[in-house]
């Protein structure tokens, strides 16, 4: 399954408890950037990608961007950086 966002869209993989993922969520709304959000506790196959994605490990926020690029616990400036806003 192809996660890759739409330009100027983020593909958020989270999951419910985690605090990291809610405050980046809210910056995101405040500041307008819309996102796709994945659960890698409800989809198949998303814990295993977040883990090929940060060497073995489950960590959270996991971003994608359009240019297929990743980025672990980002900041909400790295975000707009990346994607140009």
């Amino acid at each position: 399954m192809d996660f890759t966002p739409d330009a100027g869209t983020i593909t958020m993989f989270s999951t419910t408890w985690c605090g990291y993922c809610k405050r980046l969520k809210k910056q995101l709304e405040a500041s307008g950037i819309g996102y796709t959000e994945i659960n890698i506790e409800d989809v198949p196959g998303t814990a295993e990608l977040v883990e090929s994605l940060n060497g073995g490990n489950q960590t959270v926020p996991t971003l994608l961007f359009p240019d297929g690029s990743a980025a672990t616990n980002p900041s909400l400036k790295d975000v707009k950086t990346k994607l140009g806003v």
